[in-house]
């Protein structure tokens, strides 16, 4: 059981909990993106039950005709262990979602993590036409030669700020050039980019700066935030533009909500309070 400390970023401990957010998230018109919590596995045995669950998820997620994707991880399914045990992971998962019609995200990871993750990101959207989407860092000094690359890649690509913390030789450290660099890559993508567009970002500013190039480009985009992280300002977004909340569940959260605590001030105020509350 999740801790009431951490239940407010992740929703519960199986899948079905997950699901029971999606549904409440879909009431209010915000689809989802859910992951499976997981990373850095050093064996083979994690990796395949977590693929599994990722293929399980797939079914339920299109038996229940709610509006989800899956978002995984490369270092969850195995890239720490070598680059063909990822490819092949999840080229497995990739194939299912296809077969049902369900989105598959691949997240992010650190830097040492990039090439790996665009490589098979490239191969497996132009093998499905599509149905898979990447996330790109604006915080890397190599992003913009990124975002072209995957110009005319069918798929989605996500922009966020970045939540690692590379060495300086390979990524920008000041806030304000990493602000300029989200901007720039976000004039970029809508007006090179034919749709596809997920904006993920919890900056009213980038938010605002999303929407106006919208409106200038008329390229089709979507709003992706975190459960837990400005909620209310979701579910107004929605009643305008399409808006996806991303739905982390698992036994594996300390690390992740410790992220989540550490970002934002507000985060670590509502911790806080559930402690002194407990």
């Amino acid at each position: 059981m999740i801790p009431p400390i951490a239940n407010r970023f992740v929703a519960g401990d199986s899948p079905a909990t997950a699901l029971e957010h999606v549904r409440g998230l879909n009431e209010r018109d915000v689809k989802a993106i859910v992951n499976l919590l997981g990373e850095h596995y050093d064996d083979r045995e994690p990796v395949e039950s977590d693929a599994a669950e990722y293929r399980r998820l797939v079914d339920d997620i299109a038996g229940s005709r709610l509006e989800a994707c899956i978002s995984v991880k490369p270092s969850q399914l195995g890239l720490d262990l070598g680059e063909d045990v990822f490819r092949s992971e999840l080229a497995d998962i990739v194939d299912a979602a296809a077969d049902h019609g369900v989105f598959v995200w691949i997240d992010m990871e650190d830097h040492t993590t990039t090439d790996a993750t665009l490589d098979a990101f490239e191969e497996m959207a132009r093998e499905h036409g599509g149905g898979v989407g990447l996330c790109l860092q604006a915080n890397l000094r190599r992003t913009r030669a990124d975002a072209k690359r995957l110009a005319d890649v069918p798929g989605k690509v996500r922009f966020v700020k970045g939540a690692y913390d590379p060495p300086a030789d390979v990524a920008y450290t000041d806030g304000a050039r990493i602000d300029q660099e989200y901007r720039d890559l976000l004039e970029y993508a809508f007006d090179h980019y034919e749709g596809g567009i997920a904006v993920g970002s919890h900056d009213p500013a980038m938010i605002e700066r999303a929407t106006a190039l919208h409106e200038r480009y008329g390229t089709d985009f979507e709003i992706q935030m975190l459960m837990g992280v400005r909620e209310e300002t979701q579910y107004e977004l929605a009643e305008e533009y399409e808006v996806w909340q991303y739905v982390p569940y698992g036994d594996r959260w300390m690390s992740y909500f410790y992220r989540r605590v550490m970002e934002r001030r507000e985060n670590l105020r509502f911790a806080l309070r559930a402690v002194l509350s407990s």
